[in-house]
């Protein structure tokens, strides 16, 4: 792969500026007209995508009510999670308060969801308080399933050598620490992991591979450390092109593949790590139909590896609260574990006073904050139009982006979408999806955020 060239400062202002007005993707064309109304909206999740909404709404419908429940009181930024694991941020740079981005006239209900019963439009929150809705958006995020893990829990990352990105910011902190003791040791085995699962952020643990490559490298020796990156299936990412970069990179910078095997097991006090193999891809329809019964499989051959470092990706799934209701898929690749809804109106399939946003969703792609900036003009204008009887008029393509970072200092900038097998869907003419630039490392360090920010106040 030959190294791209420099984009000319006045190229990256053009993208810095562009970003911060939100104009990564614009959405045209809909109207922007506002709406009378006494529905009541009930809206599950207040992270990017429910404030996103909170927010397009507010600004659309007069009259009516709009409840977010949410129970935290601080958002996090995400994306920035696998800046503060890889020692680049600090914790505090990921974190506001969600009262900042609340519009005025919003109910906010501080507690975490029980049960949704969707023939009665009823929500029943964890503290028992129940709430009627005329329309739902399910925005709720994404469960970490740690516990299908045997011996792993949250508590252990920052411990016996275990990081894992995921594990919330705190855990993103502790998974600093943990590479970096490891490479303050001097020498021993890291074994990165993937989910056989869809997880948030597809590219997040590569980017902990190349990330922690390059701390390795600037140690000045790097061959007294061994790395191992252990893949459920054939391929390391959705995209065919970066996957193929990706393994050939992998090859060159002597991180040792293994496909077709999971993380099953962990002994922490040994530093041992249990590896089921599933088997080539073909056994399953998809990974996205790996539930639980998967996991708890005696027959599967498994192979023990220690290590000094491990960094553990969790399977995931809706939450267990959309799980159990009938808002679930019932069939198809996505049953039992994702929200079913259409994949380009995100509307639910059984149910059209019923909408999806965000990680919750079941897609083939999707579960990134550039997905929701995507996906929330869709859900806007969808919501809008099933309130006046009217067809759906908004198409989401199934846009996604991924700024990969392939070293510190180095990042390409990865738009795909549902067509021609996740083909690339590139914003800037003068930035090559499949090149390598500091430029796009730039972007991800210090113009993601305030684009992310504007997402949320529905501004982008």
């Amino acid at each position: 792969m030959q190294k791209s060239p420099l984009l000319t400062r006045r190229e990256l202002l053009k993208v810095g500026s562009g970003l911060s007005v939100g104009s990564l993707l614009p959405f045209s064309g809909l109207s922007a007209s506002t709406l009378r109304t006494q529905a009541h909206i009930v809206i599950v999740g207040g992270g990017a995508a429910g404030m996103a909404m909170v927010n397009r709404l507010a600004r659309r419908l007069q009259g009516g009510t709009i409840t977010l429940v949410e129970p935290r009181e601080t958002h996090h930024y995400q994306p920035g999670w696998t800046m503060v694991a890889s020692g680049i941020w600090a914790a505090e740079k990921t974190m506001r308060l969600n009262a900042q981005f609340l519009p005025r006239g919003v109910k906010w209900l501080r507690d975490y969801a029980d049960s949704i019963d969707a023939d009665s439009k009823r929500i029943t929150l964890v503290g028992g308080e129940t709430l009627e809705y005329d329309f739902l958006i399910v925005a709720s995020g994404i469960q970490l399933n740690y516990h299908l893990i045997e011996g792993m829990t949250p508590v252990l990352v920052g411990q016996h050598g275990i990081g894992s990105v995921y594990a919330g910011i705190e855990g993103a902190s502790r998974t600093n620490q943990a590479i970096q003791t490891w490479l303050q040791s001097g020498h021993g085995r890291g074994i990165f992991t993937a989910a056989p699962t869809p997880v948030k952020c597809a590219g997040a643990p590569l980017k902990m591979t190349f990330t922690t490559l390059s701390r390795l490298e600037d140690t000045g020796r790097r061959d007294a450390f061994d790395m191992d990156y252990m893949a459920p299936g054939a391929s390391l990412f959705s995209q065919p092109w970066v996957d193929e970069f990706v393994k050939q990179r992998f090859d060159s910078q002597g991180v040792n593949r293994r496909h077709h095997y999971r993380l099953s097991a962990i002994d922490p006090q040994a530093k041992q790590a249990e590896f089921a193999f599933v088997g080539p891809e073909s056994e399953f329809t998809s990974h996205h139909q790996l539930r639980e019964a998967e996991f708890r499989r005696d027959d599967q051959p498994t192979v023990i590896a220690d290590y000094d470092f491990l960094h553990v990706v969790p399977p995931m799934s809706a939450h267990d609260f959309v799980k159990q209701s009938a808002l679930i898929a019932q069939d198809g690749p996505f049953r039992g574990e994702w929200l079913d809804v259409d994949i380009h109106t995100l509307q639910h399939n059984r149910y059209p006073e019923v909408f999806g946003i965000g990680d919750v969703i079941g897609a083939p792609i999707n579960k990134t904050a550039a997905s929701v900036k995507a996906q929330a003009p869709v859900v806007e204008e969808n919501l809008l139009a099933v309130m006046q009887g009217n067809a759906l008029p908004a198409s989401h393509s199934g846009y996604t982006s991924c700024p990969m970072i392939t070293g510190i200092g180095k990042a390409m900038l990865v738009e795909f979408g549902y067509a021609d097998n996740f083909a690339f869907m590139p914003s800037f003419p003068f930035i090559d999806p499949t090149e390598e630039s500091w430029a796009v490392w730039v972007m991800k360090d210090r113009m993601l955020q305030p684009a992310y920010y504007a997402v949320l106040e529905g501004k982008a």
